[in-house]
């Protein structure tokens, strides 16, 4: 398998669709939607792929746009499934309910010519509110010049996870460029020497992947609970799950074939 799921458009909608051959097959299908995360989206991709295999009767939609976004959309019955790289906030509407399917790994990016060594929380607090402004005031790095800050935007998923585990009580500043997906953050780092941001494990070929309080932001880390920026991936369903819906997310959480999946580049639940 490769990475070409993590190119998916923001808000752009993928189809995966098959189904049995034939127009009354198609017809009697069952039609699984989902919204949302952009993390979540290539890991999405993939499960449901695998799942139309064997289950010929259910095709599925995906869109993306952030985790409030998916939240959103699911709370008000325009998708089935809303995919969120965040875990349930107090201010979430009503009604829905949060299956979690996965982990995974959030990581500092820096340009592939910026080869960043290990960043303490202090420092990555520092950096990303602004207080080092220049890549000179920052132990290891080969880069000069001023940082420009690479972030997501409010309703991502990504976004919620690196303030609560990065960031703490520090805030963003507000003159980080924000970027709608982990692609465009990607992208923005791979072509500016001086450009720092975060991305989902995922999203990080291309670019330099700096450690963490002294650990290397890699899938063994992450399944081995050695490192420490590590959040969890979730489908949220209008109520709990019934019908088809149902089915897919147990064998999500529970099948060996999907596990094996998850285990590819993210953290599995077994």
């Amino acid at each position: 398998m490769t990475r070409r799921t993590r190119r998916l458009g923001v808000c752009v909608l993928a189809t995966v669709a098959l189904t049995a051959s034939g127009a009354a097959a198609a017809q009697a299908a069952t039609v699984i939607t989902m919204s949302g995360s952009t993390s979540v989206a290539p890991l999405a991709a993939l499960l449901a792929k695998q799942y139309v295999k064997t289950h010929k009767n259910v095709k599925f939609k995906l869109a993306q746009g952030g985790s409030d976004v998916g939240v959103a959309d699911v709370a008000a019955g325009r998708v089935t499934i809303g995919n969120s790289s965040r875990d349930p906030k107090a201010t979430d509407p009503g009604g829905i309910f949060f299956n979690k399917v996965a982990k995974d790994a959030i990581c500092i990016v820096t340009n592939s010519k910026n080869t960043v060594g290990d960043l303490s929380q202090q420092t990555i607090q520092g950096i990303f509110s602004g207080k080092i402004a220049s890549w000179s005031d920052v132990p290891g790095a080969s880069a000069s010049g001023p940082i420009n800050l690479v972030v997501r935007t409010a309703a991502s998923g990504t976004q919620d996870a690196f303030q609560k585990i990065f960031m703490g009580d520090a805030k963003v500043a507000s003159s980080a460029s924000q970027k709608a997906s982990n692609g465009l953050v990607q992208q923005s780092v791979q072509s500016d020497p001086n450009a720092v941001g975060y991305v989902s494990l995922d999203f990080i070929n291309g670019t330099h992947v700096a450690s963490y309080k002294g650990v290397a932001c890699n899938l063994r880390n992450a399944k081995s609970g050695e490192y420490g920026g590590v959040r969890n991936f979730w489908m949220v369903t209008r109520g709990r799950a019934t019908g088809a819906t149902s089915s897919f997310i147990s064998w999500v959480q529970n099948s060996s074939a999907a596990q094996k999946i998850v285990g590819l580049h993210w953290v599995p639940l077994k």
